[in-house]
């Protein structure tokens, strides 16, 4: 792959002291994607352009570095993940993409996962809120304004598995059986079963809790939700709850009080005790940290929305979570999404859905998702009159209900626009 030639008038963002520094003519590498990643990133690049022009005043402006992954780079350069695109996105700290397809075959099994674990971008951050007038299946589609941390890479994403019927997973089996005859025994049907390891790790569930924490301080949120399935696995997910707790009681006695807090007061006192020493604390505006169980708050975030602010949550969890959340306020098609390390400050912002290829070139889809994942991006950039500005033509656009198709089909009066036109009205309203 020739080497990738960085905009003659651009800076690269750094970051010192922990702090970002963003220079007015950021270099910014991205991935058009595939499928319908091509006519997306057309219409979110002229957005977010436009978007930064005139909240600036032309003072500012982003160098785009296009870099390559997916069925695009496997076309050029026969790989379908060059070193060099990691290497740009880990330079360059903060990038953006679009849909990638996945590999067919061997090799590499996710794009986005292989991404996510290269660059240690251990949160996957998405943002779930509802604008005025799109279609939604609930009565109560504004009551939903939560962000999600979703650990981004452990939890069986981590891709530790062994085929059943091959060397390895008779190896692995014969070892268990050896050595952990009692765990052994409760796989029912050994002969035949594929084998998965799930690893949770307290570092892992510690910077992603401190990532949650430090967003609900910076942002005046409410609450924290730690999101589990520790009734059943209980050394994983149970122990995710657990380290969850500590580590707010430990690293933020003065900013959180949680539900294990209350807990001991009640032991030690009594629920009386307990619920005015609650009080007190949510009444001085600290962060209430709190848990649900994953299949109970599957059902609470459709029934009681207002009772979540932001969730923290394991890979698979979060998984489910953020679609199901996306699926409240319009579809995955206009949902946002980042992945972060808030350590090195590396982060790349994506459409959350797939690459649609039956749609590809013919300027249909929604390019909400991409778009507002550049309004994500511009927000840690530092730049939030730019991303102020996106929000704000989002609501104007769809309230104009010139929209592309999928929500044009369920909205009343709506004129139904190209994906390229959706980017005009958007401009329109900036």
């Amino acid at each position: 792959m020739p080497h990738l030639i960085s905009p003659p008038y651009g800076k690269a963002i750094t970051l010192q002291n922990g702090k970002l520094i963003v220079p007015d003519n950021p270099i910014i590498p991205f991935i058009e994607g595939d499928g319908t990643g091509p006519d997306i990133w057309r219409a979110t690049v002229r957005v977010l352009d436009a978007a930064v022009a005139s909240s600036y005043a032309g003072q500012r402006k982003i160098h785009w570095l296009e870099v390559y992954a997916g069925g695009k780079a496997h076309r050029l350069f026969n790989t379908w993940l060059p070193d060099e695109t990691v290497s740009a996105c880990s330079d360059y700290l903060i990038s953006i993409k679009g849909p990638l397809t996945t590999p067919i075959g061997g090799g590499i099994r996710s794009l986005n996962v292989a991404l996510r674990q290269m660059l240690d971008m251990y949160v996957c951050l998405r943002p779930v809120r509802w604008f005025q007038g799109v279609p939604s299946p609930v009565k109560n589609p504004g009551a939903v304004d939560m962000v999600i941390f979703r650990e981004n890479t452990e939890d069986i994403y981590a891709g530790i598995e062994f085929e059943q019927g091959s060397a390895d997973n008779k190896l692995f089996l014969s070892l268990l059986q050896e050595h952990f005859p009692t765990q052994y025994a409760k796989i029912r049907f050994p002969e035949s079963s594929g084998i998965g390891i799930k690893p949770v790790s307290q570092k892992g569930t510690e910077r992603l809790i401190r990532s949650a924490i430090d967003y609900c301080l910076l942002n005046k949120r409410k609450s924290l939700t730690i999101v589990h399935k520790g009734n059943i696995m209980k050394f994983t997910e149970g122990a995710f709850r657990h380290w969850a707790y500590e580590l707010a009681e430990r690293e933020y006695p003065q900013q959180t009080y949680s539900w294990a807090q209350w807990e001991k007061t009640c032991k030690q006192a009594g629920e009386a005790a307990a619920n005015q020493e609650q009080t007190e604390a949510l009444a001085q505006g600290r962060i209430l940290i709190k848990d649900a169980i994953a299949d109970i708050a599957l059902q609470q975030v459709l029934t009681r929305p207002e009772d979540f602010d932001v969730i923290a949550t394991l890979n698979l969890n979060g998984d489910y979570l953020s679609d199901a959340l996306a699926a409240q306020v319009g579809g995955i098609g206009i949902a946002p999404g980042g992945n972060i390390n808030y350590q090195t400050g590396t982060a790349v912002f994506e459409a959350t859905h797939g690459t649609a290829p039956k749609y590809a070139d013919l300027d249909k889809v929604n390019p909400g998702s991409l778009i507002l994942s550049g309004e994500m991006m511009l927000r840690y950039m530092g730049w939030t009159e730019a991303a102020d500005a996106i929000i704000k033509a989002m609501d104007a656009a769809i309230a104009s209900k010139r929209v592309t198709y999928d929500f044009a089909r369920l909205m009343d009066n709506a004129t139904e626009v190209k994906c390229s036109e959706f980017a005009d009205v958007l401009i329109e309203y900036l």
